[in-house]
Protein backbone atom coordinates (compact mmCIF):
# COMPACT_ATOMS: atom_id res chain seq x y z
CA UNK A 1 0.00 0.00 0.00
CA UNK A 2 1.27 3.49 -0.29
CA UNK A 3 1.14 5.23 2.40
CA UNK A 4 -0.72 8.66 3.25
CA UNK A 5 -0.18 10.48 5.84
CA UNK A 6 -2.90 9.98 8.63
CA UNK A 7 -4.23 6.96 7.30
CA UNK A 8 -3.94 4.30 9.53
CA UNK A 9 -7.29 2.25 10.13
CA UNK A 10 -9.30 -0.12 9.51
CA UNK A 11 -8.48 -0.53 5.66
CA UNK A 12 -5.00 1.11 5.41
CA UNK A 13 -3.87 -1.88 8.04
CA UNK A 14 -5.81 -4.38 5.76
CA UNK A 15 -4.62 -3.34 2.49
CA UNK A 16 -1.11 -3.07 3.76
CA UNK A 17 0.46 -5.56 1.57
CA UNK A 18 -1.32 -4.55 -1.85
CA UNK A 19 -0.49 -1.67 -4.52
CA UNK A 20 -3.61 0.88 -3.41
CA UNK A 21 -3.55 3.94 -1.78
CA UNK A 22 -6.13 4.31 0.76
CA UNK A 23 -7.26 7.45 2.83
CA UNK A 24 -9.58 7.59 5.81
CA UNK A 25 -11.13 9.33 8.58
CA UNK A 26 -13.57 8.99 11.80
CA UNK A 27 -14.36 13.04 10.97
CA UNK A 28 -16.02 15.22 8.67
CA UNK A 29 -13.31 17.86 8.07
CA UNK A 30 -14.00 21.89 7.58
CA UNK A 31 -11.86 21.86 4.13
CA UNK A 32 -13.32 19.53 2.78
CA UNK A 33 -14.99 21.20 -0.52
CA UNK A 34 -16.98 19.71 -3.60
CA UNK A 35 -16.66 20.95 -7.03
CA UNK A 36 -19.38 22.76 -8.64
CA UNK A 37 -20.75 19.78 -10.48
CA UNK A 38 -20.51 17.72 -7.25
CA UNK A 39 -22.48 19.86 -5.46
CA UNK A 40 -25.09 19.92 -7.96
CA UNK A 41 -25.89 16.32 -7.04
CA UNK A 42 -26.49 17.30 -3.12
CA UNK A 43 -27.93 20.57 -3.82
CA UNK A 44 -31.04 19.05 -1.99
CA UNK A 45 -29.63 16.57 0.65
CA UNK A 46 -30.48 16.66 4.14
CA UNK A 47 -26.94 17.52 6.16
CA UNK A 48 -26.10 14.17 6.92
CA UNK A 49 -25.76 12.84 2.95
CA UNK A 50 -23.98 16.12 2.34
CA UNK A 51 -21.22 15.43 4.84
CA UNK A 52 -20.72 11.73 4.08
CA UNK A 53 -20.57 12.70 0.49
CA UNK A 54 -18.39 15.81 0.92
CA UNK A 55 -15.94 13.64 3.12
CA UNK A 56 -16.00 10.70 1.12
CA UNK A 57 -14.91 12.94 -1.93
CA UNK A 58 -12.17 14.66 -0.25
CA UNK A 59 -10.72 11.03 0.92
CA UNK A 60 -10.55 10.33 -2.91
CA UNK A 61 -8.89 13.36 -3.99
CA UNK A 62 -6.38 12.98 -1.25
CA UNK A 63 -6.26 9.44 -2.61
CA UNK A 64 -5.52 10.34 -5.92
CA UNK A 65 -3.08 13.47 -5.17
CA UNK A 66 -0.71 10.84 -3.98
CA UNK A 67 -1.07 8.36 -7.14
CA UNK A 68 -0.23 11.85 -9.33
CA UNK A 69 -3.63 12.12 -10.44
CA UNK A 70 -4.95 15.98 -10.17
CA UNK A 71 -8.16 17.28 -7.93
CA UNK A 72 -11.18 16.53 -9.96
CA UNK A 73 -15.09 16.53 -9.82
CA UNK A 74 -15.70 12.39 -9.17
CA UNK A 75 -19.63 12.25 -10.05
CA UNK A 76 -21.89 8.99 -9.45
CA UNK A 77 -22.61 7.76 -12.80
CA UNK A 78 -24.45 4.45 -13.55
CA UNK A 79 -26.26 2.95 -10.51
CA UNK A 80 -24.50 5.49 -8.44
CA UNK A 81 -20.81 4.09 -9.08
CA UNK A 82 -17.77 6.57 -8.87
CA UNK A 83 -16.58 7.89 -12.37
CA UNK A 84 -13.39 7.85 -12.06
CA UNK A 85 -10.24 9.38 -13.72
CA UNK A 86 -9.06 8.33 -16.66
CA UNK A 87 -6.13 4.97 -15.82
CA UNK A 88 -7.81 5.25 -12.23
CA UNK A 89 -9.79 2.26 -10.87
CA UNK A 90 -11.08 2.70 -6.81
CA UNK A 91 -14.04 2.33 -4.40
CA UNK A 92 -15.83 4.49 -1.90
CA UNK A 93 -17.32 3.79 1.40
CA UNK A 94 -18.64 5.53 4.37
CA UNK A 95 -20.79 4.86 7.44
CA UNK A 96 -21.45 6.56 10.70
CA UNK A 97 -18.51 7.68 11.85
CA UNK A 98 -16.36 6.68 9.43
CA UNK A 99 -15.42 7.70 5.36
CA UNK A 100 -12.73 5.81 3.10
CA UNK A 101 -11.39 6.13 -0.11
CA UNK A 102 -9.39 3.49 -2.27
CA UNK A 103 -7.26 4.13 -5.27
CA UNK A 104 -5.10 2.20 -7.27
CA UNK A 105 -3.61 2.39 -11.34
CA UNK A 106 -5.44 0.59 -13.63
CA UNK A 107 -2.20 -0.79 -14.87
CA UNK A 108 -1.59 -2.17 -12.00
CA UNK A 109 -5.22 -3.38 -10.52
CA UNK A 110 -7.90 -4.78 -12.33
CA UNK A 111 -10.57 -4.01 -10.07
CA UNK A 112 -11.57 -3.25 -6.38
CA UNK A 113 -14.55 -2.91 -4.20
CA UNK A 114 -14.50 -1.51 0.10
CA UNK A 115 -16.96 -1.24 2.44
CA UNK A 116 -17.44 -0.65 5.62
CA UNK A 117 -20.30 -1.29 8.54
CA UNK A 118 -20.78 -0.60 12.26
CA UNK A 119 -18.77 -3.35 13.72
CA UNK A 120 -22.15 -4.86 15.03
CA UNK A 121 -24.50 -7.26 14.52
CA UNK A 122 -27.22 -6.59 11.69
CA UNK A 123 -30.26 -4.97 13.63
CA UNK A 124 -32.94 -6.74 11.41
CA UNK A 125 -32.42 -9.95 11.94
CA UNK A 126 -34.43 -10.36 8.77
CA UNK A 127 -31.94 -8.77 6.70
CA UNK A 128 -29.76 -12.12 6.79
CA UNK A 129 -32.91 -13.97 5.01
CA UNK A 130 -32.57 -11.41 1.65
CA UNK A 131 -28.60 -11.24 1.92
CA UNK A 132 -27.92 -15.24 2.52
CA UNK A 133 -29.08 -18.36 1.23
CA UNK A 134 -29.59 -21.51 3.22
CA UNK A 135 -25.63 -22.52 2.86
CA UNK A 136 -24.71 -19.32 3.85
CA UNK A 137 -26.89 -18.90 7.03
CA UNK A 138 -25.76 -22.52 8.13
CA UNK A 139 -22.26 -21.44 8.09
CA UNK A 140 -22.85 -17.95 9.78
CA UNK A 141 -24.46 -20.12 12.46
CA UNK A 142 -21.16 -22.05 12.88
CA UNK A 143 -18.78 -19.42 13.00
CA UNK A 144 -21.29 -17.53 15.45
CA UNK A 145 -20.51 -20.89 18.03
CA UNK A 146 -16.73 -21.31 17.32
CA UNK A 147 -16.35 -17.11 17.33
CA UNK A 148 -18.79 -15.29 19.09
CA UNK A 149 -17.40 -11.84 19.60
CA UNK A 150 -17.34 -11.56 15.65
CA UNK A 151 -20.34 -10.06 14.05
CA UNK A 152 -20.50 -12.31 11.26
CA UNK A 153 -23.69 -11.58 9.77
CA UNK A 154 -22.46 -7.72 9.01
CA UNK A 155 -19.40 -8.68 7.89
CA UNK A 156 -21.55 -11.26 5.34
CA UNK A 157 -22.99 -7.95 4.49
CA UNK A 158 -20.20 -5.93 3.65
CA UNK A 159 -18.71 -8.44 1.47
CA UNK A 160 -21.48 -8.85 -0.63
CA UNK A 161 -20.88 -4.90 -1.32
CA UNK A 162 -17.43 -5.42 -2.27
CA UNK A 163 -18.22 -8.14 -4.61
CA UNK A 164 -20.12 -5.84 -6.12
CA UNK A 165 -18.03 -2.85 -5.90
CA UNK A 166 -15.63 -5.19 -7.50
CA UNK A 167 -18.24 -6.61 -10.32
CA UNK A 168 -19.75 -3.89 -11.58
CA UNK A 169 -16.93 -1.26 -13.26
CA UNK A 170 -16.17 -4.61 -15.33
CA UNK A 171 -19.54 -5.73 -16.43
CA UNK A 172 -22.01 -2.25 -15.88
CA UNK A 173 -24.67 -5.03 -14.41
CA UNK A 174 -26.46 -5.52 -11.40
CA UNK A 175 -25.31 -8.44 -9.24
CA UNK A 176 -28.06 -9.29 -6.75
CA UNK A 177 -27.11 -11.21 -3.09
CA UNK A 178 -27.91 -14.31 -4.14
CA UNK A 179 -25.89 -14.20 -6.77
CA UNK A 180 -22.40 -15.03 -5.15
CA UNK A 181 -21.93 -16.95 -2.41
CA UNK A 182 -19.61 -15.63 0.27
CA UNK A 183 -17.73 -17.94 2.68
CA UNK A 184 -16.07 -16.12 5.57
CA UNK A 185 -13.18 -17.47 7.45
CA UNK A 186 -11.64 -16.76 10.60
CA UNK A 187 -8.30 -15.89 9.46
CA UNK A 188 -9.55 -12.81 7.66
CA UNK A 189 -10.10 -13.68 4.46
CA UNK A 190 -13.35 -14.34 1.82
CA UNK A 191 -14.41 -15.96 -0.87
CA UNK A 192 -17.25 -15.13 -2.93
CA UNK A 193 -17.84 -17.42 -5.72
CA UNK A 194 -20.35 -16.22 -8.62
CA UNK A 195 -23.46 -17.99 -9.20
CA UNK A 196 -23.62 -16.36 -12.73
CA UNK A 197 -21.78 -15.74 -15.71
CA UNK A 198 -18.50 -13.99 -14.48
CA UNK A 199 -16.82 -10.65 -16.00
CA UNK A 200 -14.31 -11.83 -18.79
CA UNK A 201 -11.23 -9.66 -18.55
CA UNK A 202 -8.13 -10.54 -21.05
CA UNK A 203 -10.43 -13.43 -22.32
CA UNK A 204 -10.10 -14.81 -18.83
CA UNK A 205 -14.03 -15.69 -16.88
CA UNK A 206 -13.55 -14.42 -13.57
CA UNK A 207 -15.96 -16.51 -11.13
CA UNK A 208 -14.13 -16.18 -7.92
CA UNK A 209 -12.98 -12.63 -5.95
CA UNK A 210 -10.82 -13.32 -2.81
CA UNK A 211 -10.58 -10.72 0.04
CA UNK A 212 -10.12 -9.77 3.21
CA UNK A 213 -12.16 -8.77 6.42
CA UNK A 214 -11.31 -6.54 9.76
CA UNK A 215 -13.33 -5.60 12.64
CA UNK A 216 -11.59 -2.66 14.07
CA UNK A 217 -12.21 0.94 16.02
CA UNK A 218 -16.32 -0.05 16.22
CA UNK A 219 -16.07 -0.53 12.07
CA UNK A 220 -16.53 -3.91 9.99
CA UNK A 221 -14.36 -3.69 6.71
CA UNK A 222 -14.31 -5.58 3.59
CA UNK A 223 -11.97 -5.34 0.40
CA UNK A 224 -11.46 -6.78 -2.58
CA UNK A 225 -8.56 -6.09 -4.95
CA UNK A 226 -8.26 -7.86 -8.30
CA UNK A 227 -4.72 -8.02 -9.27
CA UNK A 228 -4.04 -7.69 -13.02
CA UNK A 229 -5.44 -10.52 -15.53
CA UNK A 230 -2.88 -12.25 -17.36
CA UNK A 231 -4.37 -12.53 -21.08
CA UNK A 232 -5.49 -16.12 -21.98
CA UNK A 233 -3.80 -17.83 -24.44
CA UNK A 234 -5.46 -18.97 -27.39
CA UNK A 235 -4.47 -21.64 -30.05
Amino acid sequence: MRQVPGSSGPLASLLSAVPVTVVETHDDPADAVLFPEEEAVVANAVAKRRNEFTTVRHCARAALKSIGVPPAPILPGQRGAPRWPAGVVGSMTHCAGYRAAVVARADEVTSLGIDAEPGEPLRDPDVLGLIADEAERAALAGLGARHPGTPWDRLLFSAKESVYKTWFPLTGRWLGFEEARVELDPDGTFTARLLVEGPVVEGVELKVFSGQWIVRDGIAATAIVLPLVTPAVRS
